[in-house]
């Protein structure tokens, strides 16, 4: 799959990015700003009831906040980052999210619209990556610049450091992240950088 094939649906406020890959969305936002993400949805011929998958890379509110806007949709996140939504806990319902649904548990080497889950813990315990072997969809473990997530609400700086430095050995040419710019054709270049900044 090529870049050309995802919807990148850049954050608005509060909101992560979003990441449109035919039926599947990942990430919805905080939950704050319903007619932006519908109305980026709908200029791609899709409405919400044709998002059969959502799939969160991690439990913050800024990234899961919009689940409840795809009623027909199936909510998938890491298994461990699940514990939150399932608990409403403050790590992953900030804001008091209204839905908090979980029906499929994500773990290490699953597979999901053609990606490749990868577990990279140290912003959340179940923060994931999704690769497809050229796009690496990285949620808030690396973005672009150099930077990584942050490890004080619900992570862990040792987990985090691990995690990049598996990103590093992948040849991702697009880097994809949870906010901020995406970088187009130097991803690994920029892992590398986020890398050394440990």
């Amino acid at each position: 799959m090529n870049s050309n094939d995802i919807l990148f649906i850049p954050g608005y406020n509060m909101d992560s990015n979003c990441y449109l890959i035919g039926d599947m969305l990942v990430d919805t936002g905080a939950g704050f700003n319903e007619d932006y993400l519908i109305s980026q949805i709908e200029n791609h011929g899709l409405k919400r009831e044709d998002i059969k998958t959502v799939v969160n890379t991690h439990c913050h509110f800024d990234h899961i906040g919009g689940n409840h806007f795809f009623e027909n949709a199936e909510i998938a996140i890491h298994e461990l980052d699940a514990i939150s939504l399932r608990n409403k806990d403050n790590l992953g319902t900030s804001f008091e999210i209204t839905n908090s649904k979980v029906d499929i548990e994500l773990s290490e080497g699953d597979k999901i619209n053609g990606f490749e889950v990868i577990h990279t813990p140290g912003h959340t315990n179940g923060g994931i990556c999704l690769w497809d072997g050229v796009n690496l969809i990285s949620g808030d473990t690396v973005f672009a610049g150099g930077g990584v997530g942050r490890f004080d609400i619900g992570g862990n700086f040792d987990d985090l450091k691990q995690s990049v430095e598996r990103l590093t050995r992948l040849d991702v040419v697009n880097l994809l992240p949870g906010h901020g710019p995406i970088v187009e054709n130097r991803g690994k270049e920029n892992i590398m950088l986020s890398y050394s900044r440990f």
